[in-house]
């Protein structure tokens, strides 16, 4: 049992069209696939399709907020009571 929760945490390799995404793209048509799943007049198929591209869409928007929490942490006081801005890196 315990592989099975190993395995769900495991977020899948998001697609190079969606990493090229910003995150208000990413977020808007992550609201539209929502809205779509829940009106629930689609084929199972492509209902299938929209949800696993949602959770693509889902993990890279998780991913751009942590970059983004990650700029604003480097954000740090310089001791004279002014911020001082260090540049965050990112793989």
């Amino acid at each position: 049992m315990a592989k099975a929760s190993k395995q769900s945490d495991k977020k899948p390799e998001i697609p190079a069209d969606i990493k090229a995404l910003s995150f208000e793209e990413a977020l808007g048509e992550l609201e539209n696939i929502v809205r779509d799943l829940e009106d629930g007049s689609g084929e199972l198929e492509s209902a299938i399709k929209a949800f696993e591209r949602g959770t693509h869409l889902k993990h890279h928007c998780e991913q751009k907020l942590k970059e983004a929490e990650a700029r604003i942490e480097k954000i740090i006081p310089d001791g004279k009571g002014g911020p001082t801005a260090e540049p965050a890196e990112f793989d």
